[in-house]
């Protein structure tokens, strides 16, 4: 147990000394940076406010007016209606110190696969030819996304850091039907960060392979080679930034321990020690406006799982290891061209969306260990019109399989245009094989077109 402790200790430390660093203001210091700012904004804020209550001169226009190259046009620029009401949502939306700002996403998706995967709108793997095989269409909408991010009073005592927030929901939820989608829990989180730290408490994104591939496709890559999720933790980051072109970020996280597999012969319970996410990421190059530094990371996280198997030999409390080892890496080869991808190795990643959504082998009751990554490039033909091309693969060791899936890999290509800064849409195609332990593979074209429409 002296290693587990070891883990959690040093987390707990990087939660309790988040503000120590390099060149670092003190904290009366950057106070009273602040509150210098502040009555010069609200001093230009009060000179605003009394010039737009002054009375606007009478206008008069005719037709011509309205014509865009016009010279008859009037020289002053009015705001648009939707600068306006954006400006009125600002408002509505602020109380005191705090601002909530509501977003979202209408996601519309239609595709063709010739032969039936898990989900279907989605794919996370093929179904055997085996057992199934036949084409399928699907039309969905459940992707849709709403979010409210949340932005609070600086805190005195951490520095002057923000406080904030963020919870956001979509609808790929457990339902019966699918034109009945149930919420589906994204992110439920409260922060406090600057410039050198973050602290975070809530449901978020894995430490451990923080990138995602290109895809359109609501599920990026899970269960063909990127493995990460979401899940409750207590997160600390520090950044060291050493000089203009180098950036070292530190994270460490414990988190809740999720089951990934079900059934009614077997119990999966929380086990007596957090998992144990860490990650050290390296950013090198010019980070100012126009540049392009290249970024690379290792991660990795520690656990147990507690099993009760209740078929016999009945068993109790049977406590399995999870653990991985990770690599990432991302780099804007010019201002139109770039590469990214990630690799990882390790065992009882069915909760990490690993070993093909595959963890512990409830046959012989051990772990399944599994290795896998992705690649891709991308390349902006021109501002609006946008590229991405790339494979990925999810191995599991086959000694660890005796029923399910021992393979799993795709490759995708995908053009995508922006209609407006907030609509989007994009056509996909990918290739996906699934091999079977005793079965025939599973192996499926398809194509998916979307809409995104961002407020």
């Amino acid at each position: 147990m002296t290693w587990r402790w070891w883990f959690c200790a040093v987390a707990a430390a990087l939660i309790i000394f988040p503000k120590a660093g390099f060149g670092q203001e003190s904290p009366e210091q950057r106070l009273q940076r602040l509150e210098e700012e502040t009555r010069a904004l609200r001093a230009e804020l009060a000179q605003l406010k009394s010039e737009s209550l002054r009375p606007l001169p009478p206008v008069t226009y005719d037709a011509a007016s309205y014509a865009p190259d016009s010279p008859a046009a009037p020289e002053t620029e009015y705001p648009s209606l939707d600068e306006l009401r954006a400006e009125m949502k600002k408002l509505a939306w602020t109380k005191g110190d705090f601002q909530i700002v509501p977003y979202g996403v209408l996601w519309g998706s239609t595709t063709y696969e010739t032969a039936r995967s898990n989900v279907g709108d989605y794919t996370l793997y093929v179904f055997s030819s085996t057992d199934q095989g036949e084409a399928a269409w699907h039309v969905d909408a459940k992707s849709t996304r709403l979010g409210l991010d949340f932005a609070g009073p600086r805190i005195p005592a951490l520095g002057c850091a923000e406080s904030g927030g963020k919870v956001e929901i979509d609808f790929q939820g457990n339902y019966l039907q699918e034109n009945k989608g149930s919420v589906l829990l994204r992110h439920a989180y409260l922060e406090v960060k600057n410039e050198y730290f973050r602290l975070l408490a809530g449901q978020t994104w894995d430490v451990v392979s923080p990138l995602y591939p290109g895809t359109l496709m609501y599920s990026v890559g899970w269960g063909g080679g990127n493995i990460g999720y979401r899940r409750a933790q207590f997160r600390a980051e520090r950044y060291f930034h050493f000089s203009d072109y180098l950036l070292v970020t530190t994270q460490a996280s414990i988190n809740a321990d999720i089951v990934s597999e079900f059934g009614a012969n077997l119990v999966g319970d929380h086990a007596d020690w957090p998992v144990v996410e860490g990650r050290l990421a390296f950013t090198l190059g010019d980070r100012g406006k126009g540049g392009r530094p290249f970024e690379f990371g290792i991660s990795g996280h520690i656990g147990e799982q507690s099993w009760d198997f209740l078929t016999p030999p009945v068993a109790d409390d049977v406590e399995l290891r999870t653990w991985s080892f990770n690599v990432d890496f991302r780099y804007p080869i010019t201002s139109r061209l770039g590469v990214q991808g990630e690799f990882f190795t390790g065992e009882n990643l069915g909760a990490y969306l690993g070993g093909a959504i595959q963890g512990v082998n409830t046959t012989t009751r051990d772990t399944i260990g599994s290795t896998g990554g992705w690649v891709e490039a991308w390349y902006d033909w021109t501002s609006r019109l946008h590229s991405h091309v790339g494979y990925s693969i999810d191995d599991p060791w086959n000694g660890d399989i005796t029923t399910g899936r021992t393979y799993n890999q795709f490759f995708f290509a995908n053009l995508s245009y922006d209609l407006t800064k907030k609509f989007l849409v994009g056509v996909e195609a990918s290739q996906w094989k699934t091999n079977w332990a005793g079965k025939l593979p599973g192996d499926s074209f398809r194509l998916e077109f979307v809409a995104k429409y961002g407020f």
